[in-house]
């Protein structure tokens, strides 16, 4: 599908671009205030065998926990997978034990660490990220799961 816009539009879209993961899409979902439901979960066995050095960890992705992950009115579910694009790369991580943890192993105490990790910049991380929660259909940008936590008293 193709979509003819003029020049000031373009720029002004290209203006709004924050990182080099965002697509034009991804301005126009945020400025229409649209959901970033994506494409469907990757399997399983994709994110499990890196972590399986990690004692315990492949018992906890398939089942929510009590608790979970916080950072700057953000809460994310033991459980929750998350994925970043970067430079046409994805990047996966997931929650386990309250820790944000990557495919490696490592873990990060925010999405913005997280973010700059792979970038080496500073990142806003809630808007870099999308998550899966265990009850959600769909990935969503961190960014909209904190504005409807923050928005309906932790929802």
């Amino acid at each position: 599908m193709e979509i003819s816009v003029d020049l000031d539009v373009y720029k002004a879209l290209t203006a709004r671009l924050e990182h080099e993961g965002q697509t034009y899409s991804d301005v126009i979902r945020e400025l229409l205030g649209l959901d970033f439901i994506t494409e469907e979960s990757p399997p399983e066995s994709a994110m499990a065998a890196p972590l399986e050095r990690l004692a315990g960890v492949t018992d906890t992705w398939s089942k929510p926990a009590e608790s979970g992950f916080y950072s700057r009115g953000l809460f994310l579910p033991d459980g929750t997978k998350l994925r970043a694009r970067y430079k046409g790369e994805l990047f996966e991580a997931k929650i386990v034990d309250g820790h944000w943890l990557d495919k490696n192993g490592d873990e990060h105490g925010s999405p913005s660490a997280a973010a700059s990790a792979i970038t080496g910049n500073n990142v806003n991380g809630l808007r870099f990220w999308e998550a899966c929660r265990p009850s959600d259909s769909g990935w969503r940008r961190l960014e909209f799961i904190r504005n409807r936590q923050v928005h309906n008293g932790g929802a």
